[in-house]
């Protein structure tokens, strides 16, 4: 695949059919209908080893979950905010051996919160992030209804997430193109921007020639 594809899932089938387009990354997560939900541990299991097994001799692609208590807005309360964290810690100690005896481990999260306002929250995220280690972290996109897209970005890098998942503040990626071109160059390195919704194999081209953008997401397998 000429580009960078994260592939949004849902079962370990939808992962392999990811795996044999040419993704490069999963992230894996339940309940589209509503924007995405925690994944089970039956879940993450089961797509861990399938991923492994069709891999055969080579390694299978890495796998992010999505940790999120709920559909619905990004601003939590205490109790959900615990939720993710105890999400966050099945997550890193899921271990799945395959068939030869060779362990397969979740790779990061996907977590994001707001405050009522409109701006990250730090304390919360925090706290997110500190519980991950040493798992990767991307910020998803509740950064598409934050309140100022630079100052949050900022926020975002500070966190020390290691990318962020968006569309450029629009409904689509391919409507936010010059706003994720922005960002990428306000980014500079310092973050990776993986831009994702409405990304489709007859726009992808467009969103990457405006955007600069080193990564994508996209939901759907049709035509990759």
């Amino acid at each position: 695949m000429r580009y960078f594809l994260e592939a949004c899932c849902t079962s370990a089938a939808d992962a392999v059919t990811a795996q044999r387009a040419g993704a490069r990354r999963i992230e894996l997560c339940s309940r589209l209908d509503i924007g995405g939900v925690t994944p089970s541990a039956e879940l993450i299991r089961a797509t861990l080893f399938t991923l492994a097994e069709d891999a055969l001799s080579t390694a299978p692609i890495p796998v992010n979950v999505l940790v999120r208590p709920r559909g619905g807005d990004f601003v939590y309360s205490e109790d959900e905010i615990q939720q993710t964290i105890d999400g966050i810690e099945m997550c890193k100690q899921l271990i799945v051996r395959d068939s030869s005896g060779m362990e397969h481990r979740v790779n990061g999260v996907v977590v994001g919160a707001l405050k009522a306002d409109g701006g990250i929250d730090m304390a919360a995220m925090r706290r997110l992030v500190a519980a991950a280690r040493p798992l990767q972290v991307t910020f998803h996109r509740a950064f598409d209804e934050c309140s100022d897209v630079e100052s949050c970005l900022e926020d975002v890098i500070a966190l020390g997430c290691g990318r962020l998942l968006t569309s450029g503040h629009e409904p689509d990626a391919f409507a936010g193109r010059f706003t994720l071109a922005r960002l990428v160059r306000q980014a500079a390195g310092r973050i990776v921007i993986l831009a994702g919704c409405g990304v489709r194999p007859h726009n992808i081209d467009a969103i990457a020639s405006a955007s600069s953008a080193p990564e994508f997401h996209s939901s759907t397998l049709t035509g990759w």
